[in-house]
């Protein structure tokens, strides 16, 4: 039993790709971020190295992680205990700002974590996966349409992707670069009302027939009208039209009025995420 640690990502997709396809809801974060930095750029959340490890045990791969510095280590699948433990003895010489994976499994790095480091481990987000049972819609809808976001859009589109991270207190990647990408397949989506834009939301391209709705994103002087159950209701019909097999999403388990929208909407929680901040 042991980690494999490397900067490729090829190499990580040869060899853990079939291992994270195998149950692609549960790793979609995962598989698009690997994807991203496989296909457009190996430093598109970042400009160090992305690290991307594998657990091993009997010839199969058990789990897998990846951090792209300077956020936090994030955990796949389901390694057993001990090579959660196991992984953070590898990663002691490294500097990291957290932990990111299932409750059980960040929990238990944080130990070890503390144990080999002396660092103090802070909880931070605490993240629900929801995925899409029976799409229903916001009835009745509010005013307005959905329509892509174009090109013309694209500097709205930066400020309210900035804002969507400012709000979340992350700052995970470019806006800038996140619009162009974006752009580029159809996967942002706005809602208009008398042609004017009130909310924001998107996906990620399909992985293992697997789409993620992200971000979903309202100003703050336009909540409480129903945009954002108007926006993501489309932005999720339009990702089955397309051939999606599963329509996941994320939300912060602190919130309540998202987490109770998108159970209106038709998203069962399926698992829970806890993100374990490092301090010296």
């Amino acid at each position: 039993m042991a980690w494999h640690l490397t900067d490729s990502a090829d190499e990580f997709w040869s060899v853990a790709g079939e291992f994270l396809r195998a149950r692609p809801v549960e790793n979609s974060l995962l598989l698009t971020l690997t994807d991203t930095l496989r296909t457009r750029d190996p430093h598109y959340y970042g400009a160090d190295d992305p690290l991307f490890g594998w657990f091993e045990s009997a010839g199969a791969v058990r789990g897998a992680c990846l951090q792209t510095p300077p956020h936090a280590l994030i955990i796949a699948g389901a390694p057993p205990a001990e090579a959660v433990a196991e992984l953070a003895t590898v990663l002691a010489g490294r500097p990291l700002p957290g932990v990111n994976a299932r409750t059980v499994d960040s929990e238990a790095f944080a130990a070890a974590w503390r144990r080999l480091t002396g660092a103090t481990a802070v909880l931070g987000k605490q993240t629900r996966l929801f995925r899409l049972d029976v799409l229903t819609p916001p009835s009745p809808l509010p005013p307005g349409t959905a329509r892509v976001a174009m090109a013309a859009d694209r500097d709205l589109l930066v400020v309210w992707l900035a804002a969507f991270h400012r709000d979340l207190g992350d700052h995970i990647g470019d806006p800038a670069r996140t619009a162009d990408d974006r752009l580029s397949y159809g996967g942002l989506t706005l809602w208009e009302v008398r042609g004017e834009p009130v909310s924001l939301s998107g996906a990620t391209r399909p992985e293992s027939g697997v789409v993620r709705i992200a971000p979903v994103y309202t100003p703050s002087g336009l909540r409480g009208r129903g945009y954002a159950g108007a926006i993501t209701s489309a932005v999720t019909q339009a990702a089955l039209d397309a051939g999606a097999d599963d329509v996941v999403l994320f939300t912060d388990m602190a919130n309540p009025t998202s987490n109770g929208l998108y159970m209106r909407l038709g998203y069962r929680p399926i698992e829970e995420r806890v993100v374990m901040e490092f301090k010296p």
